[in-house]
């Protein structure tokens, strides 16, 4: 009776395991580290939300290679520590076949260890410092090359800025995305009269205010970690009744309606809004919005390049006919998508051009276009791959 009971037991056991297996092979899963704690909480969900519409889309037509797409969300806590964590989880024991994430610098370059031996394609989606390269690393996010000129040059055109000061958050983000301005301002005959930083978890800009007051630029431009610093630092600014012109390099359109009137006048460099006016991004937006109803976030540069990414890597593993890394990894740069902003193509050296957009933040919280700039290339971001 033991032996028999055993047996069952055995033959039981196999079945089940080979029915898992079945599973798995039937589904491919797409692993989402992102920081749904910590700075980047402000805006992580809307992130989660514009990968679960593309999800469904997909799955709508058939999937991936004819299997069904899973999503696996993980918060990162927005730091390095959080993402290492997040990373183990999703690649080893979550088994996922790629990352597809918006995250903060600091978490993307604690994770990419993880990343490289677990040996998976990852999409970075934030726009970002530049300059990330891995042989497992995409990016679909702008980056300073993209993103600067469009502010600089307008406060010089139209506001004849000739001093600027500069407040960031201090990690690679802030620190890369600024020692870039300060570049590009000097190379076209301006002059930057402060730059300060504080960690990405400050609450209090006042000292850093005070010094802005005491230089008195003609424009100040701030880079911090998107989301909730963000939000501190300009209602300070607005609340001392600075008059400065502000360009802000990290400014979300989502996050920009959480703050509203305090942002008022505020100019943005983004590859993404929601008032772009074509009929692909018409077709997003009206998707997003049969999904989501009441509960939809305002979809925004740091979250509609993770729609972007998830087709694209759909796009790789299909013309590799296959989820294996290496081919996938090779595919990644031959693809592209056309949708909410225009064809995306990470072509040039793991990077993509976008067009991009300058818009200025008015008192509602929506963004007005400005200028668009199409096709403006990332520059040289990772040459050796």
């Amino acid at each position: 009776m033991l032996s028999r009971l055993g047996t069952g037991a055995v033959i039981f056991t196999l079945v089940l395991t080979s029915s898992l297996a079945a599973n798995a092979q039937d589904t491919i899963k797409i692993g989402i580290p992102t920081g749904l704690s910590g700075a980047n909480s402000v805006v992580a969900p809307s992130v989660v939300q514009s990968a679960e519409l593309a999800v469904d889309e997909i799955n709508a037509t058939g999937g991936i290679l004819g299997k069904k797409v899973e999503l696996e969300v993980a918060d990162d806590g927005s730091g390095a520590a959080g993402a290492q964590k997040a990373a183990d989880s999703l690649i080893f024991q979550k088994k996922v076949n790629a990352l597809i994430s918006m995250q903060t610098s600091a978490a993307r370059n604690g994770m990419l260890p993880v990343v490289t031996r677990g040996k998976v394609p990852y999409i970075y989606t934030s726009l970002y410092e530049g300059r990330s390269c891995n042989k497992y690393l995409y990016a679909d996010g702008a980056v300073p090359e993209q993103m600067v000129g469009p502010i600089v040059d307008h406060f010089m055109d139209a506001f004849k800025a000739k001093t600027f000061f500069l407040v960031g958050s201090d990690y690679a983000f802030g620190r890369g995305m600024l020692a870039f301005t300060k570049v590009y301002i000097e190379k076209k005959g301006g002059k930057v009269v402060g730059d300060e930083y504080q960690p990405m978890d400050a609450t209090d800009w006042t000292a850093i205010i005070s010094k802005i007051r005491s230089a008195n630029p003609d424009a100040v431009i701030f880079s911090t970690a998107g989301g909730a610093p963000n939000v501190t630092l300009q209602k300070q600014y607005k609340a001392a009744g600075m008059k400065a012109v502000v360009g802000n390099l990290s400014v979300d359109e989502g996050t920009a309606k959480t703050m509203a009137a305090d942002a008022d006048g505020v100019f943005i460099s983004a590859s993404f809004l929601t008032n772009i006016d074509t009929p692909a991004n018409q077709k997003f937006m009206a998707a997003m919005k049969a999904k989501f109803g009441g509960k939809l976030l305002t979809p925004n540069d740091l979250s509609v390049p993770q729609y972007d990414a998830v087709y694209l890597y759909k796009a790789a593993v299909e013309k590799a006919k296959s989820t294996a890394v290496d081919p996938v990894v090779a595919a990644l740069a031959e693809v592209s998508f056309d949708g909410p902003r225009g064809k995306v193509q990470m072509n040039a050296q793991r990077h993509a051009p976008l067009t991009m957009y300058l818009g200025q933040v008015q008192s509602d919280g929506s963004v007005k276009i400005v200028k668009s700039f199409p096709n403006v290339s990332p520059g040289e971001q990772c040459p050796k791959l």
